[in-house]
Protein backbone atom coordinates (compact mmCIF):
# COMPACT_ATOMS: atom_id res chain seq x y z
CA UNK A 1 0.00 0.00 0.00
CA UNK A 2 1.19 3.20 -0.76
CA UNK A 3 0.35 6.46 0.50
CA UNK A 4 0.05 10.08 -1.55
CA UNK A 5 -0.65 13.28 -0.05
CA UNK A 6 -2.03 15.41 -3.51
CA UNK A 7 -1.80 18.92 -2.45
CA UNK A 8 -2.00 22.04 -4.52
CA UNK A 9 -1.86 25.72 -5.56
CA UNK A 10 -0.15 26.81 -2.37
CA UNK A 11 0.49 30.37 -3.92
CA UNK A 12 2.78 31.73 -1.52
CA UNK A 13 2.52 35.61 -1.96
CA UNK A 14 -1.21 34.44 -1.40
CA UNK A 15 -0.95 32.22 1.59
CA UNK A 16 -2.33 32.00 5.16
CA UNK A 17 0.35 31.35 7.74
CA UNK A 18 -1.62 29.43 10.02
CA UNK A 19 -3.00 26.86 6.93
CA UNK A 20 1.11 26.64 6.14
CA UNK A 21 1.97 25.05 9.67
CA UNK A 22 -1.16 23.28 10.41
CA UNK A 23 -0.60 21.50 6.84
CA UNK A 24 3.10 21.56 7.78
CA UNK A 25 1.70 18.96 11.03
CA UNK A 26 -0.60 17.06 9.50
CA UNK A 27 1.45 16.14 6.80
CA UNK A 28 4.44 15.06 9.19
CA UNK A 29 1.46 12.63 10.97
CA UNK A 30 0.56 11.52 8.16
CA UNK A 31 4.20 10.31 6.95
CA UNK A 32 3.04 9.73 3.50
CA UNK A 33 4.79 7.70 0.66
CA UNK A 34 4.99 10.44 -1.57
CA UNK A 35 3.94 14.16 -1.83
CA UNK A 36 2.52 15.18 -4.79
CA UNK A 37 2.58 19.36 -5.80
CA UNK A 38 0.06 19.78 -8.68
CA UNK A 39 1.34 23.24 -9.14
CA UNK A 40 1.06 27.01 -8.58
CA UNK A 41 3.04 27.07 -5.67
CA UNK A 42 3.66 31.20 -5.97
CA UNK A 43 0.99 33.95 -6.60
CA UNK A 44 3.23 36.16 -9.32
CA UNK A 45 6.32 33.78 -9.72
CA UNK A 46 8.55 36.37 -7.90
CA UNK A 47 11.84 35.18 -6.11
CA UNK A 48 10.80 35.99 -2.27
CA UNK A 49 7.36 33.78 -3.36
CA UNK A 50 9.75 30.67 -4.56
CA UNK A 51 11.93 30.98 -1.58
CA UNK A 52 8.62 30.44 0.55
CA UNK A 53 8.19 27.77 -1.32
CA UNK A 54 11.46 26.15 -1.04
CA UNK A 55 11.14 26.65 2.66
CA UNK A 56 8.29 24.83 3.01
CA UNK A 57 9.06 21.83 0.50
CA UNK A 58 12.02 21.55 2.97
CA UNK A 59 10.25 21.17 5.79
CA UNK A 60 8.86 17.91 4.37
CA UNK A 61 11.02 14.97 4.85
CA UNK A 62 9.41 13.04 1.89
CA UNK A 63 10.02 12.05 -1.64
CA UNK A 64 7.79 14.50 -3.38
CA UNK A 65 6.91 15.31 -7.05
CA UNK A 66 6.60 18.64 -8.34
CA UNK A 67 5.02 20.51 -11.29
CA UNK A 68 4.42 23.77 -12.30
CA UNK A 69 1.25 26.09 -12.66
CA UNK A 70 0.73 28.53 -14.61
CA UNK A 71 1.21 31.05 -11.54
CA UNK A 72 4.72 29.24 -11.78
CA UNK A 73 5.31 31.78 -15.02
CA UNK A 74 5.93 35.52 -14.52
CA UNK A 75 2.31 37.53 -15.43
CA UNK A 76 3.77 40.90 -16.17
CA UNK A 77 7.42 40.13 -16.89
CA UNK A 78 6.85 39.59 -20.00
CA UNK A 79 10.74 39.03 -21.09
CA UNK A 80 11.12 36.28 -18.60
CA UNK A 81 7.42 34.98 -19.25
CA UNK A 82 8.19 34.42 -22.47
CA UNK A 83 11.89 33.84 -22.61
CA UNK A 84 12.78 31.89 -19.74
CA UNK A 85 9.18 30.97 -18.06
CA UNK A 86 10.07 28.46 -15.73
CA UNK A 87 13.48 29.78 -14.53
CA UNK A 88 12.77 30.42 -11.35
CA UNK A 89 10.84 27.26 -10.87
CA UNK A 90 14.09 25.51 -11.97
CA UNK A 91 16.26 27.33 -9.86
CA UNK A 92 14.47 27.07 -6.63
CA UNK A 93 12.13 23.91 -7.08
CA UNK A 94 13.19 21.16 -9.22
CA UNK A 95 14.83 21.31 -12.66
CA UNK A 96 12.65 18.70 -14.52
CA UNK A 97 9.09 20.11 -15.12
CA UNK A 98 7.99 16.56 -16.32
CA UNK A 99 9.74 14.36 -13.14
CA UNK A 100 8.85 10.80 -12.53
CA UNK A 101 8.72 9.05 -9.35
CA UNK A 102 9.06 4.78 -9.53
CA UNK A 103 8.48 2.20 -6.95
CA UNK A 104 7.66 -1.79 -6.95
CA UNK A 105 4.22 -0.84 -6.86
CA UNK A 106 4.07 2.78 -7.85
CA UNK A 107 4.52 5.16 -11.19
CA UNK A 108 3.39 8.75 -10.91
CA UNK A 109 4.65 10.99 -13.94
CA UNK A 110 3.99 14.62 -13.78
CA UNK A 111 3.51 16.49 -17.16
CA UNK A 112 4.05 20.39 -17.00
CA UNK A 113 1.11 22.25 -18.56
CA UNK A 114 1.77 25.30 -18.33
CA UNK A 115 2.49 28.01 -21.25
CA UNK A 116 3.81 31.29 -21.82
CA UNK A 117 1.00 32.07 -24.73
CA UNK A 118 -1.73 30.46 -22.65
CA UNK A 119 -1.35 32.06 -19.04
CA UNK A 120 -4.61 30.22 -17.44
CA UNK A 121 -5.56 27.76 -19.52
CA UNK A 122 -2.89 25.05 -20.02
CA UNK A 123 -1.43 22.68 -22.77
CA UNK A 124 -0.37 19.21 -23.29
CA UNK A 125 2.68 18.50 -25.71
CA UNK A 126 2.74 15.94 -28.45
CA UNK A 127 5.95 15.22 -26.97
CA UNK A 128 4.29 14.94 -23.32
CA UNK A 129 2.06 12.59 -25.37
CA UNK A 130 4.70 10.36 -26.11
CA UNK A 131 6.30 10.62 -22.43
CA UNK A 132 3.73 9.45 -21.23
CA UNK A 133 3.45 6.05 -23.45
CA UNK A 134 7.61 5.50 -22.65
CA UNK A 135 7.12 6.15 -18.83
CA UNK A 136 4.19 4.11 -18.57
CA UNK A 137 3.98 1.74 -21.27
CA UNK A 138 6.70 -0.45 -20.42
CA UNK A 139 5.61 -1.59 -16.69
CA UNK A 140 3.79 -4.07 -15.46
CA UNK A 141 -0.04 -4.75 -14.65
CA UNK A 142 0.12 -4.58 -10.90
CA UNK A 143 1.90 -1.40 -10.91
CA UNK A 144 -0.08 1.48 -9.70
CA UNK A 145 0.26 4.69 -12.54
CA UNK A 146 -0.43 7.90 -12.23
CA UNK A 147 -0.41 11.24 -13.80
CA UNK A 148 -0.48 14.54 -12.06
CA UNK A 149 -0.98 17.97 -14.50
CA UNK A 150 -2.11 21.15 -13.37
CA UNK A 151 -5.09 21.99 -15.10
CA UNK A 152 -7.73 19.70 -15.18
CA UNK A 153 -9.17 16.91 -17.40
CA UNK A 154 -12.71 16.52 -15.61
CA UNK A 155 -14.71 19.66 -14.65
CA UNK A 156 -16.62 19.61 -11.21
CA UNK A 157 -19.92 17.74 -10.91
CA UNK A 158 -23.05 19.78 -11.68
CA UNK A 159 -20.88 23.18 -12.96
CA UNK A 160 -20.27 24.93 -15.73
CA UNK A 161 -17.29 23.40 -17.40
CA UNK A 162 -14.24 25.18 -17.35
CA UNK A 163 -11.58 25.47 -19.82
CA UNK A 164 -9.62 21.95 -19.64
CA UNK A 165 -6.18 20.92 -20.21
CA UNK A 166 -5.08 21.65 -23.76
CA UNK A 167 -4.64 18.30 -26.16
CA UNK A 168 -6.44 15.98 -23.37
CA UNK A 169 -8.71 13.73 -25.75
CA UNK A 170 -5.24 12.48 -27.00
CA UNK A 171 -3.28 12.20 -23.32
CA UNK A 172 -5.85 10.66 -22.11
CA UNK A 173 -6.01 7.81 -24.83
CA UNK A 174 -2.42 7.32 -24.24
CA UNK A 175 -2.76 7.33 -20.66
CA UNK A 176 -5.68 4.55 -21.48
CA UNK A 177 -3.68 2.48 -23.47
CA UNK A 178 -0.54 2.40 -20.93
CA UNK A 179 -3.35 1.46 -18.27
CA UNK A 180 -3.29 4.88 -16.15
CA UNK A 181 -5.22 4.56 -13.43
CA UNK A 182 -5.44 8.21 -11.89
CA UNK A 183 -5.17 11.53 -12.52
CA UNK A 184 -4.30 14.07 -10.28
CA UNK A 185 -4.65 17.87 -10.52
CA UNK A 186 -5.47 21.09 -9.36
CA UNK A 187 -6.33 25.01 -10.62
CA UNK A 188 -9.40 25.14 -10.05
CA UNK A 189 -9.35 25.26 -6.19
CA UNK A 190 -12.24 23.07 -5.76
CA UNK A 191 -11.58 19.36 -4.49
CA UNK A 192 -13.43 16.12 -6.07
CA UNK A 193 -13.01 12.74 -7.78
CA UNK A 194 -14.74 11.12 -10.70
CA UNK A 195 -14.56 9.48 -13.62
CA UNK A 196 -13.12 11.29 -17.09
CA UNK A 197 -15.58 9.14 -18.73
CA UNK A 198 -18.42 11.66 -17.19
CA UNK A 199 -17.23 13.97 -20.16
CA UNK A 200 -14.74 11.87 -22.03
CA UNK A 201 -17.07 9.37 -23.52
CA UNK A 202 -14.35 8.49 -25.76
CA UNK A 203 -12.28 6.77 -23.14
CA UNK A 204 -13.03 2.43 -22.53
CA UNK A 205 -12.42 2.30 -18.92
CA UNK A 206 -12.46 3.96 -15.58
CA UNK A 207 -9.56 6.92 -15.25
CA UNK A 208 -9.90 8.07 -12.43
CA UNK A 209 -9.08 11.88 -11.13
CA UNK A 210 -8.89 13.77 -7.92
CA UNK A 211 -9.03 17.10 -8.19
CA UNK A 212 -7.60 19.15 -5.07
CA UNK A 213 -8.22 22.31 -3.59
CA UNK A 214 -6.15 25.21 -2.42
CA UNK A 215 -4.15 24.04 0.50
CA UNK A 216 -3.25 27.55 2.03
CA UNK A 217 -4.22 30.39 -0.24
CA UNK A 218 -6.51 32.83 0.97
CA UNK A 219 -8.22 32.80 -2.70
CA UNK A 220 -10.86 30.39 -1.96
CA UNK A 221 -13.63 29.69 -4.44
CA UNK A 222 -16.48 28.99 -2.40
CA UNK A 223 -14.77 26.07 -0.44
CA UNK A 224 -12.64 25.51 2.46
CA UNK A 225 -8.71 25.00 2.08
CA UNK A 226 -8.17 21.26 1.49
CA UNK A 227 -5.81 18.13 -0.07
CA UNK A 228 -6.41 15.10 -0.65
CA UNK A 229 -4.78 11.91 0.89
CA UNK A 230 -4.55 8.55 -1.73
CA UNK A 231 -4.39 5.29 -0.79
CA UNK A 232 -3.13 2.89 -3.38
CA UNK A 233 -2.89 -0.72 -4.37
CA UNK A 234 -3.15 -2.70 -7.09
CA UNK A 235 -6.96 -3.69 -6.44
CA UNK A 236 -8.07 -0.93 -4.03
CA UNK A 237 -7.75 2.96 -4.48
CA UNK A 238 -8.99 5.09 -1.48
CA UNK A 239 -9.43 8.57 -1.94
CA UNK A 240 -9.63 11.22 1.26
CA UNK A 241 -10.14 14.96 1.51
CA UNK A 242 -9.05 16.58 4.42
CA UNK A 243 -10.36 20.09 4.67
CA UNK A 244 -9.61 23.22 7.28
CA UNK A 245 -12.02 23.73 10.15
CA UNK A 246 -10.50 26.43 11.05
CA UNK A 247 -8.03 24.94 13.55
CA UNK A 248 -6.84 21.94 12.37
CA UNK A 249 -7.34 19.73 9.24
CA UNK A 250 -10.15 16.84 9.05
CA UNK A 251 -11.12 14.26 6.94
CA UNK A 252 -14.26 15.59 5.72
CA UNK A 253 -14.90 12.53 2.85
CA UNK A 254 -13.61 9.48 1.62
CA UNK A 255 -14.40 7.29 -1.48
CA UNK A 256 -13.20 3.88 -2.27
CA UNK A 257 -12.98 2.48 -5.15
CA UNK A 258 -11.94 -1.61 -5.95
CA UNK A 259 -10.63 -2.92 -9.24
CA UNK A 260 -12.39 -5.84 -11.43
CA UNK A 261 -10.22 -7.00 -14.19
CA UNK A 262 -8.83 -3.30 -15.93
CA UNK A 263 -12.39 -1.19 -14.59
CA UNK A 264 -12.36 0.87 -11.27
CA UNK A 265 -15.87 0.28 -9.66
CA UNK A 266 -16.89 2.39 -6.53
CA UNK A 267 -16.67 -0.09 -3.30
CA UNK A 268 -19.90 -1.13 -1.43
CA UNK A 269 -19.93 0.16 1.76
Amino acid sequence: MSTLAHISDLHFGAENPVLVEALVADLRALGPSLVVVSGDLTQRARRREFAKARAFLDRLPFPRLVVPGNHDIPLFDLVSRFVSPLARFRRYVAEDVDPFFASETLAVLGLNTARSNRWKEGRISPEQIDLVRRRFGPLPPHVVKVLVTHHPFLPPPGAEPPPLVGRAAEALYAAEACGVDLVLSGHLHLGYTGDVRAHHAHVGRALLVAQAGTATSHRLRDEVNSYNVLELSPQRLAFTRRAWNESAFHEARRVDYVKSGSEWTPAIP
